[in-house]
């Protein structure tokens, strides 16, 4: 189960629990692949509607390697993320709040 104190997002991708996490390490790998200026940038083009599904994969690939996940870019092109496309972008949504702000009801 996912933690959302700790700044974890549960997904189910290819039939299989992952909690997912942006660690510091999780957020430089994110950086250096963004198409964006900066993670601001990224969260803007979120609070804004206007991300891409490219920012979704990258939130999502970071995400699993924050929570532990070995695999590849490669390894999620055809993988079944359960909420589909929907799903993965709101999985990444709540990565990056809760990457920066306490969960609701927190101090």
């Amino acid at each position: 189960m996912a933690n959302p104190w700790t700044g974890e997002v549960a997904l189910v991708v290819g039939g299989e629990r992952h909690a997912l996490k942006l660690t510091l390490g999780a957020l430089a790998e994110l950086e250096a692949g963004l198409k964006a200026d900066t993670l601001v940038a990224m969260i803007e083009r979120f609070e804004q509607g206007r991300f891409s599904t490219r920012d979704v994969l990258a939130l999502i690939v970071a995400g699993l390697r924050g929570g532990g996940w070995r695999g590849e870019v490669a390894d999620l092109l055809s993988a079944e993320i359960e909420g589909g496309p929907v799903g993965a972008a709101k999985a990444a949504g709540q990565l990056l709040a809760r990457a920066f702000a306490l969960p609701e009801g927190g101090a």
